[in-house]
């Protein structure tokens, strides 16, 4: 049997008590070992004068990237937002990325791993949103306009999450179906292009994974900072009148 063709979670390598390990669990800590064990082969000498070592610029450079697409979706510091953001979309990216390994079954291939990667940003919204607004400000939100919008408010942001999971299990479980299929009808000629379209497109579902998230995180935070930026105008202002 192809376990390309299959979903991760029905790969069973062995037991551990009552408790399966399946190939998701098994490549799942298998990308968090590899990502750790690059963190701290990076960071172990890191420099700050004129020469900086190649892993450490390239470190460097996704590190501002992320700040900067932080930054312009959420009109805040990206301080506060760039260890999730950036461990999902790392996370997610080297993931499908290994894809081309052979033998290596991604674990963003499995509705278990994207679901939980969903349920992280469910999970984070309402942190984020409670840190930047209080627990009586936040969960205000949920009754406007009206306190009649309350269970509507409620739907919207699990079917949110669903939609998070699926989207991108979907995308991944679908390219993985293309690729097999050309390489049945045509061998001889794709494979390097599966190859080259696979890691695009795990980039890309990286990115939009990522992407959405901050967005969600943004809606809930948002209306906290534009009060901080309204209280900030007025104290500016008020300071011009005085030194007119």
């Amino acid at each position: 049997m192809n376990l390309q063709n299959i979903s991760p979670d029905e790969v069973i390598y062995f037991h551990l008590g009552p408790f399966p390990i399946s190939a998701t669990i098994v490549y799942t800590w298998g990308v968090m070992l590899l990502l750790v064990l690059f963190s701290c082969m990076v960071t172990r000498n890191l420099a700050t004068g004129n020469r900086i070592p190649r892993w450490q610029n390239l470190l460097e450079i996704i590190v501002q990237v992320m700040r900067d697409q932080i930054r312009e979706i959420s009109h805040q510091d990206p301080g506060i937002y760039l260890a999730f953001i950036g461990t999902l979309f790392i996370f997610i990216a080297v993931s499908n990325m290994l894809s081309v390994v052979p033998g290596f079954i991604p674990p963003t291939a499995s509705l278990s791993t994207t679901a939980g990667l969903a349920v992280c940003v469910f999970v984070a919204v309402f942190i984020y949103g409670i840190i930047q607004q209080g627990i009586l400000g936040y969960f205000r939100q949920y009754l406007k306009p009206t306190p009649f919008m309350l269970p509507f408010n409620v739907i919207g942001e699990f079917s949110r999450t669903l939609a998070l999971a699926v989207r991108l299990f979907g995308n991944m479980m679908s390219g993985a179906k293309i690729a097999a299929i050309l390489l049945a009808v045509i061998p001889l000629i794709f494979p390097v292009i599966m190859q080259a379209l696979g890691l695009l497109t795990g980039l890309i579902q990286a990115y939009i994974f990522a992407i959405l998230a901050m967005v969600y995180i943004a809606s809930a935070t948002r209306t906290h900072h534009e009060k901080a930026m309204e209280l900030e105008n007025k104290e500016q202002a008020k300071k011009g009148e005085v030194h007119g």
